[in-house]
């Protein structure tokens, strides 16, 4: 048995921002992706994630007769099935920002959910925030609090614009081009990144009132700008305001860059040969590069694996 693929994603602009009611931006990222699956002599990693299943299906359990009318799951056959030694075979990393958990929650609900809203009817703001809602609340058990949307973009494989809590859409984006030099990469810090005590951190930093003065008057205005001059394709202005973004974070959000990459993000920020920004919640896992000369950030950075994510 294999199920569907779901792909990992990327949010460009809006980590920790859309906490706080920023725009945000997510993007599939095709690169990674997972399915459900069971084999008859499964690896160690398989029977790890059918571990992992096993609790999950409890919570889901939980979740219906807690929140009854919120989704309604096939709980006997997802039971069977998980009884059964189904996984979630998946290339997607764990703890790197792009997405793992949100994979799973998608391609459970898919294969699950009794009155499923799918990808093919029109998608108005209701049904996306009610999907949204959804996966908030399946996704919670894997981090402590979820805003659903990375769920929302393995499922939908689209890309999403949020432009409040209340209001999303699918989005479209500026196709890329196969010949440009600018591209937005992903830079492998090599150490997991933990999403629960990184947002706990973020969390704690919003009872100071000048860190909350900090985010709205400069973190989540170049958060906003970036997303509309990404989506109108406004090159010179989301480099500019890019750069000003990375020169917030690195002197705000220090804890959710390792430390052996301080130095790195500054360097970018003095040379504009790239600007680094977080991949989800930081830690570890990825960091996102924003270069408009993709072959001069490589050069720079030709210590570290580079893996390019859109082209332009």
């Amino acid at each position: 048995m294999k199920g569907p693929l779901f792909y990992s994603k990327i949010l460009l602009f809006g980590e920790y921002g859309i906490i706080q009611d920023s725009k945000g931006l997510s993007i599939p990222y095709n690169f990674y992706k997972g399915a459900l699956k069971s084999d008859e002599n499964p690896t160690e990693e398989a029977m790890k994630s059918n571990q992992s299943l096993v609790k999950f299906v409890a919570y889901l359990k939980q979740l219906q007769t807690e929140q009854p009318g919120l989704v309604t799951f096939n709980i006997d056959v997802l039971q069977n099935d998980v009884n059964g030694g189904m996984y979630f075979d998946s290339s997607i990393p764990q703890g790197y920002g792009v997405g793992s958990s949100g994979a799973l929650v998608a391609a459970i609900y898919d294969k699950y959910a009794s009155n499923k809203i799918t990808v093919l009817e029109n998608l108005t703001r209701e049904k996306l925030l009610q999907l949204k809602a959804i996966f908030s609340n399946m996704e919670s058990f894997f981090h402590g609090k979820s805003s659903g949307l990375d769920p929302l973009n393995s499922y939908l494989s689209l890309p999403i614009l949020i432009n409040s809590k209340d209001n999303i859409e699918a989005a479209g984006i500026p196709s890329q081009s196969a010949t440009g030099k600018g591209a937005v990469f992903l830079l492998d810090s090599g150490i997991v990144g933990e999403t629960a005590p990184m947002v706990n951190i973020f969390m704690e930093n919003l009872k100071d009132q000048g860190f909350r003065k900090m985010l709205k008057s400069q973190f989540i205005k170049y958060t906003d700008s970036c997303v509309e001059n990404f989506l109108q394709g406004d090159m010179k202005s989301l480099f500019k305001n890019t750069k000003e973004l990375s020169k917030v974070v690195l002197s705000n959000f220090k804890p959710m860059i390792p430390e052996q990459f301080h130095q790195i993000w500054q360097n970018g920020i003095e040379t504009n040969d790239y600007y680094l920004k977080l991949c989800g919640s930081g830690g570890g896992g990825y960091i996102l590069g924003f270069t408009q000369d993709f072959e001069k950030a490589k050069k720079s950075l030709k210590d570290y694996k580079l893996e390019m994510v859109y082209q332009f």
